[in-house]
């Protein structure tokens, strides 16, 4: 004898609207740390003009989205301009980010220049193209900064391409250096930023989920096996999932650097170093267990977190 099936009840009010309880979270928490990494590296000024880079790819689509809202709301004026480099790579819908920036009312300019095939004639097949890639980016980048009267140029990278990029400089360049929120253009002409640099990777996936952007996938470099960058960022996703709280721990470490317990002697002078009778905070104690700091920062200059 066959059940009947019961028809499920309906979604209450609170069900229905939880999804845009979520996103509206979501916004305040992304516009709370990008208006914080703004504040605590004084990375925006008034009368900047800004240059925001957009590959098509979740981040720079995150960090665009999130500038203008915080624009809007600034106490302070600066402007944006998008900027995409068009590498002609095979099969680039060239139409999508125009009418994606029409569709804003924004400022925008596409730079086309074949910087694809540079890189497939210049570097051997199956070999990374990462480096090559990204120096050609730069040059041409600063070179549309420099026309656009742009002061400063921002990217979009976030916490964990920090946290990834510390990990490969010490595995694989001996050093301990990562991505600066903030820092001089190659060429001492620009200030580049990195105002997602507090956010997380899991936030801009499911913002871009959100707002529906309309993502183009990179051809040259996403697609490579094996990148040493993929290999780290598995190695980082798989202590986030094991071990809650570790990433978060890792990135507040960055900020909170003691030089007289690591063995630069260029940033210590442990040559010199004299007994002095005077108690030292930063003294031997190696092995105590110490409490971890809170990130220091305020909100952007005292920005609405949203519009209201």
């Amino acid at each position: 004898m066959m059940q009947s099936m019961s028809t499920p009840p309906p979604l209450g009010p609170a069900a229905r609207d939880r999804p845009q309880r979520e996103a509206l979270k979501l916004e305040k928490r992304l516009c709370r740390l990008v208006g914080q990494a703004i504040s605590d590296f004084n990375m925006i000024e008034a009368g900047d003009r800004v240059m925001v880079c957009l590959s098509g790819g979740k981040d720079s689509y995150g960090l665009l989205d999130i500038l203008l809202k915080l624009q809007a709301r600034a106490p302070v004026p600066f402007e944006l301009v998008a900027v995409n480099l068009d590498q002609k790579q095979p099969g680039f819908p060239a139409d999508v980010l125009p009418a994606y920036l029409q569709s804003l009312g924004i400022e925008y300019h596409i730079e086309t220049q074949d910087t694809y095939a540079i890189v497939k004639a210049k570097i051997p097949e199956g070999k990374t193209t990462c480096s090559l890639c990204s120096r050609l980016r730069r040059g041409i980048l600063y070179s549309v900064a420099r026309r656009l009267k742009c002061n400063k140029i921002a990217l979009g990278h976030h916490r964990d391409d920090i946290l990834q990029t510390f990990f490969l400089n010490m595995f694989f360049g001996g050093k301990l250096k990562a991505m600066p929120p903030k820092l001089t253009s190659d060429n001492g002409e620009f200030i580049v930023i990195r105002p997602l640099a507090y956010v997380a990777e899991k936030d801009l996936i499911d913002w871009a989920e959100q707002r529906r952007f309309p993502i183009i996938a990179c051809n040259l470099c996403g697609s490579q096996p094996n990148l040493q960058r993929q290999v780290v960022g598995d190695m980082l996703r798989e202590w986030g999932k094991q071990h809650p709280g570790r990433i978060e721990s890792l990135f507040t470490a960055l900020q909170n650097v003691v030089p007289s317990h690591l063995m630069d002697a260029a940033l210590h002078d442990f040559r010199h170093l004299k007994p002095t009778g005077v108690a030292d905070a930063q003294g031997d104690k190696a092995f105590d267990e110490e409490p971890l700091p809170a990130l220091v920062g305020a909100p952007f200059a005292g920005v609405p977190l949203v519009s209201a």
